[in-house]
């Protein structure tokens, strides 16, 4: 066999019988173009865009195989001038350009199959009237080095080329004609069934382009192609991409360029786009394409990537007749929803658009061309780089980053980038530039869309509500509560804080309740679905500080035609401003057909069915409702409310969710989904996870007629005196709220794209269940079927009509949230947790065992999957005790979870250190950073001694409770956390790690960021995290530097240049997907994956991402395992698993499956004391473990030996079960998941359902493939240009000399400084002083430059730079200026990418030019200058200075809480940009005018580049002399015109001062002036004495 279809069976096996799928691939890369403007055609053109791809090579990514890439392409215009030449020496005149298309096709290499796809496209070619003019061999070189699995799936490459038939007039109807040409063939081609019909694939076929692209590295695409070297093959365009993928089985049609798109990116909503596409081919006529388009179905076909799908659709719009741009502006609309800047006629665009496509949302930036027009666009949200140049002699050059082509600075006119939502277009027809604002003002004014608009839009709020009385109920509210499962926790825990406050309850500790088909308690259907996040190949967005971009508009009924480009007869649309429908809402809507005149007619399905038919009934009741379905919209009623107001004692009720799906799916298949609205009035709805579930299966309103009475009835038990209507208000928009977030954690910005995009995963139901009504969404352990929800429903009801003296006039316990005596089971049971203490505290492995059997036994309570696993034990293998490795040994492999100082206390939090370091084992800092004090003596090599106390360590001031520690002890965590929120990451910190984690999700809320309440943010806690005492922390999701694959190899990067010794982890989530996202991750040089489940623990977080998010680690480590081995990269990387680890026998389960190591988060917790009371994000904890509250810390009684004798005890159990299996070393058990069984006789009536197969599957590979961690990756760190910056610094490093050279730098070298930096620090943790080291750098800085630069380091670079320029700068300086011979303004053109300065703790910053998106964005010391800013500068700063001395984008200054920022406000429209929710806007004063007026208590204290805070100046003194530094470092002609006219300057500022930094810089003063009161009262006393 040979090696390719060895790979292609393995593939085969795993998909069929494991848990890899390979529709979950995902792909991001970089791209470029460059176009000539005047459509000027040159070889050279053709050139360049492969030198670009050159330049662009590290975003692509190598995986096992070192020849083979994931694909890279270029796409040109057709060379008429070579083709007419080569075609004539076959005998064939070409017909005139424009009047012949050349069709690049890969065919079999077999060839009866290849002669068969000739045929048919033969056929095609015939049927539609069109002539074949010939075949040419395309010459490729064959001898050049490549993988042999590439060689091996190299597919044989023919142009044909097709003349125009007689009925052809223009080239466009040519175009649609071969477009028709090609979807038939393929599909024709793909009915055939051949055995290699798979490796057909068209690349392009035009009569403008053509695409040469493959499985090749970037620098082999010019040498593959013979055709591209020769110099006869000319073109204006020539558009590149270099595609980097998560997974290595990379394809040949994978590659990019797609026939229009280049896209770098990620499509988050493409399921639901490609669901509504599907829908909507029921309906579509096209004027242009008339009787051809029933010939393109399907548009897209299921499993493709999400760029294909994209392509298709773009490339069905402009052949139906839309230009590209007008296409591209409905499926990437920018964020016009909440734009209140945008121009009326623009907005009636975006608008007009919406009801006729949902946007395809998620990050985005995309190239696209028809050959006559090059067209670029980013999406709304900006998380994509994209950055161009045009030069004197009219190029245009654009790619993901700067510096990609050399050209000379003196050519240059303009350097700017794409902004969020903007796009621009090069017509070389025209020969000119068309910007965004005239571009679509173009497209907005072409047609009367707002006419339009108003002619058939009808706000649901705008119309009256009918007199009628409410419908009442035969049944009592609390029977129907109960018949519905809403407990006494839903009121306490989730309706009661929603009504109250407007926003979700917040709860903490982990979710060690059972998964729903585990439980004995009838769970909701809802709870079988888990919500999907975004990781690594994509970002979740910040729906809180970047609320700009989310939308919950939603439209309800008839959706209009999406080809029709003239707007005939469009259907009447229904507009709500958000989804959630109240009394009135609903009143509105069953009356609506009087007030429209019969265009909305509402039809009413009932999902009660008589009591009588029992769970039998419910397939029968489904199957007539989806005819009912039909029957209404063909008797023309076109809103369907799906309702269960009809339960009685007599019927029962179908779960909702079952109901609207099985109706969305079968209208979808019926081709009639498009034509009504579903909207789903229900009482089984309560908390935000539900609507989110009823969103994403289809429903655009939700009306939750029984929560909304609860809360009628309840709204005198609410803390605040609200009146009924506030109450449901609060619910609504907390409801609201919540539904952002669940979107956001996806990057779905807009409920229209989220509205049947089905994101989740079920767990716990059955295969041909969900494929029947919930088709497409993943489900990978079985479980229940559609009887058995039927029959958990029934249970319910009858519990609610039963005698039940206990539900007789009260609601269940519930006991989901909490421990309680009658409730749900939990795994920490007060008996558990006292058994785990008395060990822990005694030393005794006996009363260890009776918990571990109380926590393992879970044959009568079902808790978690592996508790249904059990080992497959041959007695006659066992070995005794005493040769299984030691327990010592096996506690080295150990980890406490990331648990951060704030959200514990530091006794609970150094404790654990100590512990971990006494076993060998690793302690985690979490993402709180770590008093350097706790490790600054380590590094210097000063040990710890017998009889030091805790207090000697750290500062005495600090500690509640102090004890005596032993020699050669260390405080020091050696798994360093880097988060989001950046807080503390400084050069130091990363420097004392042995592990540097990365942390991309949290178990308990993957998607979110974390959340530390106010009042556990103390003065101590405030200084390690740089930010302001008494403000609530909730870290942005993790976007800012990790929005696809290739930002997180540029970390990865980044981390192990500073510290080379410590290896970098990546904390991923547990989700369907996770195994290709972690071999993506071993791509991108992780050394370290830690796979949490999804019941980890937490500080702080909103209880539906406790419990509705991510699955358990048995299933995300099982796939990462099978995954990664099935890619010859588990050797490269250790695994970890983590979440609700508790005893030997998880340890044992989780090297079965694959993990090398062990993180514990609670247990070791409540080794030290923790009692789960769940208060932790109150501050309440009354065992001092999680608060920061002096008097309550005071009762924290763990000690490092309690934590040391749980870790021993775990590995004993671990060693008994190993020597039961027979094995001796550790190593062996790893990845062994066929020592596993399903346990015999499981008697749930749920459980019994589950199947283990997937999970226990073993790859079907070669013996010599590694399944377990023994290889190292190769980070190329001896390749970086600080190799040789380390050496000529050596002087300053050695003898503190000053050291000044010259160096020059260029896109391709990343992270220059960073491991300059980690040297330095190492050798001298205070850094050097300033200016020691001065660097003067010319060029282009690549990604990360001058990355974590320390103290006594400057930069001084001539040029421009990339994307995180200073990220994490911790006291050094970087300079960027502009070349003497660039002739642009520096405030209109670019200098530094996205993101710059990200974290920067201190440290200086001058750019003379205007940054990209997201400028110093959590900003938290540094100091710095920039003469522009995109989108959401300053966002969450905490601390520093900054001056912009031009315009600012969008969201300035969202979530800002410390520091300061003087803006130059030239056209005074700042406080429109800027966002005011934290921040207030003010005047510069004079000096003279602030000492009189403004309290010295509040001036604002600049810090020093050594990080020292300067005395108070006045706001003047400040910006002034930030000007006149960055007018001495850069030259700016901004500044000194700025500091020339200073008078009348100095009052275009306004100086943005954070509400909570006033207050704190206010309290912190008061505390000072009465500490110093009490001192002096105290001095006479003690005179006295």
């Amino acid at each position: 066999m040979s090696h390719a279809a060895q790979i292609q069976s393995e593939i085969q096996d795993l998909a069929e019988h494991g848990l890899y799928r390979p529709g979950n691939e995902k792909d991001a890369c970089g791209l470029g173009f460059v176009a000539h403007i005047k459509g000027h055609k040159a070889h050279n053109i053709v050139q360049q865009g492969l030198k670009i791809l050159e330049n662009l090579d590290h975003r692509g990514a190598v995986g096992a195989d070192k020849l083979m890439g994931d694909g890279a392409g270029i796409l040109i215009q057709i060379p008429d001038e070579y083709y007419r030449a080569e075609m004539a020496k076959q005998g064939i005149n070409l017909p005139p350009p424009g009047e012949y298309g050349v069709g690049m096709i890969f065919l079999p290499k077999e060839a009866a199959s290849r002669l068969a796809c000739e045929q048919e496209l033969a056929r095609a070619i015939k049927a539609e009237g069109q002539v074949l003019i010939g075949w040419r061999d395309v010459p490729v070189d064959r001898d050049m080095p490549m993988s042999p699995t590439v060689r091996e799936k190299e597919p044989v490459i023919r142009q044909i080329f097709i003349g125009r038939g007689p009925d052809i007039i223009v080239p466009d109807a040519l175009e649609r004609k071969l477009y028709v040409i090609r979807k038939t063939a393929s599909s024709a081609i793909q009915a055939l069934k051949l055995t290699h019909s798979r490796e057909y694939y068209v690349p392009s076929m035009s009569c403008r382009t053509v695409i040469y692209k493959g499985l090749l590295l970037a620098d082999q695409v010019g040498k593959y192609y013979l055709d591209l070297a020769d110099p006869r093959v000319v073109s204006a365009i020539a558009l590149v991409h270099q595609r980097f993928s998560t997974n290595t089985f990379p394809e040949w049609p994978l590659a990019h360029p797609y026939r229009m798109v280049c896209h770098n990116g990620e499509i988050n909503t493409v399921k639901g786009n490609f669901n509504w596409m599907r829908a909507r081919e029921g309906v579509m006529k096209s004027p242009v394409l008339g009787d051809d388009l029933k010939k393109l179905y399907p548009i897209s076909f299921e499993h493709q990537s999400d760029t294909a799908t994209f392509d298709n659709a773009i490339e069905l719009l402009t052949m139906a007749g839309y230009p590209l741009a007008h296409a591209a502006m409905m499926m990437i609309p920018e964020a016009w929803e909440q734009h209140e800047g945008m121009d009326e006629r623009r907005r009636a665009f975006y608008e007009y658009h919406a009801a006729m496509m949902e946007p395809w949302d998620g990050p985005a930036a995309m190239a696209f061309t028809d050959g006559r027009q090059v067209c670029a666009a980013l999406d709304r949200n900006g998380l994509r780089p994209a950055r161009y140049c045009i030069t004197d002699d009219d190029l245009v050059v654009m790619a993901s980053e700067s510096g990609v082509l050399p050209i000379p600075e003196a050519k240059i006119v303009k350097k700017w980038r794409l902004q969020p939502g903007k796009m621009f277009l090069i017509d070389l027809e025209q020969g000119r530039i068309v910007d965004d604002e005239e571009l679509k003002n173009q497209f907005a004014n072409a047609r009367p869309y707002r006419q339009w608009i108003e002619n058939v839009r009808v706000k649901l709020d705008d119309i009256s509500v009918p007199d009628a009385a409410r419908p009442g109920f035969t049944t009592t509210l609390l029977d129907r509560q109960q018949a519905f499962g809403t407990t006494q926790e839903d009121i306490k825990f989730l309706l009661a804080p929603m009504a109250a406050n407007g926003e979700e309850g917040i709860g903490s500790m982990g979710n060690d309740s059972p998964l729903a088909v585990l439980s004995s308690k009838n769970k909701p259907l809802y709870n079988y679905f888990k919500q999907l996040f975004a990781q690594v190949t994509n970002p979740p967005i910040d729906p809180i500080r970047e609320n700009i971009v989310m939308s919950l508009n939603s439209f309800i009924g008839p959706k209009p035609n999406l080809l029709d480009i003239n707007a005939i007869n469009p259907p009447m649309r229904l507009e709500v401003s958000q989804p959630i429908l109240d009394f009135d809402d609903m009143a509105r809507l069953r009356g609506i057909e009087a007030p429209t005149n019969g265009k909305f007619k509402p039809s009413e399905l009932d999902i009660t069915y008589p009591r009588d038919w029992g769970r039998a009934g419910v397939e029968a009741q489904l199957a007539s409702l989806c005819a009912s379905a039909v029957d209404a919209i063909k008797t023309g009623h076109n809103i369907l409310i799906i309702t269960d107001r009809h339960l009685s004692q007599d019927r029962i009720a179908i779960p909702a969710l079952l109901a609207l799906s099985a109706v969305h799916h079968h209208l979808v298949r019926e081709g009639l989904r498009t034509t009504a609205g579903l909207i789903v009035e229900t009482g089984t709805a309560r908390e935000v996870h539900h609507f989110a579930v009823l969103a994403g299966y289809g429903a655009e309103a939700v009306h939750p007629y029984l929560a909304l009475e609860t809360l009628e009835a309840m709204k005198d038990e609410l803390p605040a005196k609200l009146t009924a209507e506030q109450a449901r208000y609060n619910y609504i928009k907390a409801v609201g709220k919540g539904l952002s977030k669940i979107m956001s954690k996806m990057g779905i910005s807009t409920y229209m794209s989220y509205c049947g995009a089905q994101i989740f995963e079920a767990i716990g139901l059955k295969a041909d269940f969900v494929e029947k009504y919930f088709r497409g969404t993943p489900t990978q352990v079985g479980g229940i079927g559609v009887f058995e929800v039927a029959e958990e429903a029934i249970r319910m009801h009858e519990a609610a009509f039963s005698d039940d003296p206990l539900l007789d006039s009260m609601l269940d316990a519930g006991g989901e949230y909490a421990w309680r005596t009658r409730g749900e089971e939990h795994m920490w049971t007060p008996d558990a947790i006292a058994k785990l203490q008395h060990a822990a505290r005694a030393g005794k492995f006996e009363t260890y065992k009776e918990y571990a059997q109380l926590i393992n036994d879970q044959s009568k309570r079902h808790m978690t999957l592996r508790g249904l696993f059990e080992f497959k034990f041959d007695p006659t293998k066992a070995v005794p005790l005493e040769e299984v490795e030691s327990a010592a040994d096996i506690v080295k492999r150990f980890a406490t979870g990331a648990m951060s100082l704030g959200s514990i206390s530091t006794e609970a939090h150094a404790t654990l250190a100590v512990a971990m370091n006494r076993i060998g084992g690793k302690s985690n800092t979490g993402e709180g950073g770590e008093d350097p004090a706790r490790y600054r003596n380590e590094l210097k090599g000063i040990k710890i001694t017998d009889g030091t106390k805790i207090s000697d360590v750290i500062d005495g001031k600090v500690i509640a409770v102090d004890y005596e520690l032993k020699d050669g002890d260390s405080l020091r965590s050696k798994i360093k956390q880097v988060a989001s929120g950046r807080f503390g990451v400084t050069t130091e910190y990363l420097v004392s790690a042995d592990q540097i984690q990365i942390k991309m999700a949290q178990g308990a809320k993957p998607g979110e960021g974390g959340q530390l309440p106010g009042g556990k943010v103390s003065e101590y806690i405030g200084m390690l995290r740089h930010s302001v005492p008494g403000v609530g922390l909730i870290s942005p999701p993790p976007h800012h530097d990790i929005y696809s694959i290739e930002d997180l190899a540029q970390l990865i990067h980044d981390l192990k240049n500073v510290n080379p010794k410590a290896d970098v982890s990546v904390k991923l989530v547990s989700e369907v997907g996770v195994g290709t996202v972690a071999t993506g991750v071993a791509k991108c040089k992780a050394d370290h994956i830690v796979i949490a489940g999804h019941d980890g623990g937490t500080g702080a977080s909103p209880w539906s991402s406790i419990k509705h998010c991510g699955t358990p680690w048995e299933l995300g480590l099982a796939e990462a395992q099978q995954t990664l081995v099935l890619n010859r990269l588990r050797g490269r990387v250790r695994v970890q698993a983590d979440g609700q680890m508790k005893t030997g026998r998880d340890v044992v389960i989780g090297a079965l499956l694959g993990a090398d190591e062990f993180g514990f988060a609670t247990a070791p917790l409540v080794a030290e004391g923790c009692i789960m009371m769940r208060k932790c994000h109150l501050n309440t904890c009354p065992v001092g473990v999680a608060t920061q509250d002096p008097v309550l810390r005071k009762k924290f009684t763990g000690r490092p030996e309690h934590v040391v004798n749980y870790f021993f005890f775990v590995a004993e159990e671990a060693r008994q079960i190993m020597a039961q299996l027979g094995v001796r070393k550790f190593d062996e058990l790893i990845g062994r998941s066929d020592w596993l069984d399903t346990k015999k006789a499981i008697s749930h009536w749920k459980a019994k359902g589950l199947e283990f197969g997937r999970i226990f599957h073993r790859p079907n590979v070669p013996a010599d493939v590694a399944r377990i961690h023994n290889d190292v990756q190769d980070h190329g760190l001896e390749r970086a240009l600080d190799v040789k910056l380390i050496e000529k610094c050596l002087p300053a490093f050695e003898k503190g000399e000053k050291v000044q050279f010259m160096q020059e730098v260029s896109n391709v070298r990343r992270s220059v400084g960073a491991r300059l930096s980690g040297e330095l620090i190492r050798r001298k943790p205070e850094g050097l002083p300033d200016h020691t080291i001065f660097i003067q750098m010319e060029g282009t800085g690549g990604q990360s430059f001058g990355a974590f630069l320390a103290h006594g380091i400057t930069f001084y670079l001539i040029g421009d730079a990339n994307d995180y320029t200073g990220k994490g700068m911790s006291g050094g300086r970087v300079v960027v200026r502009p070349s003497i011979d660039f002739r642009g303004d520096a405030t209109k053109n670019i200098i530094v990418g996205n993101t710059a300065l990200y974290g920067a703790t201190r440290g200086e910053a001058f750019f003379r030019g205007v940054a990209g998106e997201r400028f110093a964005v959590r900003l938290s010391g540094a100091t710095a200058v920039v003469e522009g800013t995109g989108d959401h500068g300053c966002e969450y700063m905490t601390g520093g200075t900054v001056a912009v001395l031009g315009k600012t984008g969008r969201n300035f200054a969202a979530g800002m809480s410390g520091g300061i920022a003087y803006v130059y406000d030239e056209d005074g429209h700042f406080a429109k940009r800027c966002n005011t929710s934290m921040v207030s806007l003010e005047k510069v004063m004079t000096a003279q005018e602030q000492e009189a007026s403004v309290d010295k208590a509040i001036w604002h204290r600049t810090k020093a580049v050594d990080g020292v805070d300067r005395e108070a100046q006045t706001d003047e003194v400040i910006l002034r002399k930030l000007l006149e530094d960055h007018h001495r470092w850069t030259g700016s002609q901004r500044a000194r015109d700025i500091l020339d006219h200073w008078a009348e300057s100095r009052g275009k500022f306004i100086k943005v001062f954070p509400n909570e930094y006033r207050r704190a810089l206010g309290e912190l003063n008061a505390a000072k002036e009465a500490a110093q009161t009490i001192a002096q009262a105290k001095a006479p006393e003690a005179a006295k004495v």
